[in-house]
């Protein structure tokens, strides 16, 4: 089976996200890179959340990482009984799926998917580590195919040879979004905000575009409202990393401040996601606070004198009211009107 990678940046092929082999997991160490293309090592499962917690890897990387963690927690049990091998992936999948409050609901999905697979495989004398990779696999290429086709939908919003302005790092709707825009000759040109603290939008977002031959322009976070004004943007699209079923969105903090810029300029907002079955409503959504100490410096540079507090909260709510759509593999909602998503009678379905 070809797999969905095919044609994307170094970034968004399977083994430069996070892969498992002979009792270990690599990843690829976002917290340096493109600097340098280091990779972490996990050879155990609380490794493996420490580096999702830590940010090893960050945007949908963790959604590869954390079940390729379950294929590590299949190698760590392989001598045990059936019952306590089941005991053990499930407090793996417990484990992995915690390491981050506010994806915590997504993970459990994937890592929980993995338990069975391991099962049976070691039932059947396979190696139960080696089925939950394929597993692994098999989801990132029904996940990329999905993706792929929401890219299309959201595409169909660019004007030929448009301006759009992103936000932090879409990962995989990125990548298809500007593989579909080369297959269709559309030569967009692309705004990207650092996004502060971490610099995903420098660092990631930048190089992905770059990469995959568009003309890219980097922007700090204070910019969007004069890019908005002078640049003439068409589109301010990104991703979510989660989506409440009434219709608030939560990503990358700074993601509110430029919808707010882009409803003032009549600038169209789409975000790419599905709903969260089980975020019914925004309060349900926990916002992850992050080391404040992270705002005092840029890239490991002090900026700020000693004494001075920061303030880290690594997500902000965008309500449903600075929405244009919601863009999914099922096509375009309006935020209100989610409830459509779950009309075919399809179980929610990660696309990010």
């Amino acid at each position: 089976m070809e797999r969905a990678d095919k044609g994307l940046a170094f970034m968004l092929q399977y083994e430069n996200v996070a892969w498992y082999e002979e009792g270990a997991v690599k990843v690829l160490d976002r917290r340096i890179y493109p600097a340098e293309k280091k990779f972490v090592i996990c050879r155990s499962v609380p490794e493996v959340a420490l580096a999702i917690k830590d940010m090893v890897t960050q945007s949908t990387g963790p959604y590869t990482l954390a079940p390729m963690g379950m294929a590590l927690a299949a190698w760590e049990c392989r001598d045990k009984s059936p019952a306590e091998q089941k005991a053990h992936l499930e407090e793996a999948s417990m484990i992995i799926s915690t390491s981050r409050p506010t994806t915590r609901k997504r993970m459990a999905m994937l890592t929980e998917s993995c338990i069975p697979v391991a099962l049976k495989a070691a039932e059947e004398g396979r190696r139960a580590d080696e089925a939950v990779r394929d597993h692994v696999v098999e989801m990132n290429n029904a996940r990329y195919n999905r993706v792929r086709q929401a890219a299309r939908y959201l595409v169909e919003k660019f004007p030929e040879g448009g301006t759009v302005m992103t936000q932090c790092y879409a990962e995989t709707i990125l990548g298809m979004m500007l593989l579909e825009c080369r297959e269709r000759g559309n030569h967009i040109r692309l705004f990207c905000p650092e996004t502060r603290p971490y610099f995903q939008g420098a660092r990631f977002t930048s190089t992905v575009c770059h990469e995959m031959g568009f003309d890219t322009t980097l922007i700090t976070d204070n910019m969007p409202a004069f890019v908005m004004a002078k640049e003439h943007v068409d589109v301010f699209t990104c991703a979510a990393d989660a989506i409440s079923c009434d219709g608030y969105v939560f990503n990358k903090v700074g993601t509110s401040q430029i919808a707010i810029c882009a409803k003032h300029f009549g600038i169209p907002v789409y975000v790419s996601g599905a709903p969260d079955i089980g975020h019914p409503t925004y309060d349900t959504v926990t916002i992850e606070m992050r080391d404040p100490d992270f705002v005092l410096q840029a890239m490991g540079v002090r900026t700020a004198e000693e004494g001075v507090k920061g303030y880290y909260p690594a997500f902000d709510m965008t309500p449903p009211e600075l929405i244009t759509g919601i863009v999914t593999n099922k096509g375009i909602f309006a935020p209100g009107e989610l409830d459509g998503y779950f009309s075919d009678g399809m179980p929610y379905e990660l696309t990010v």
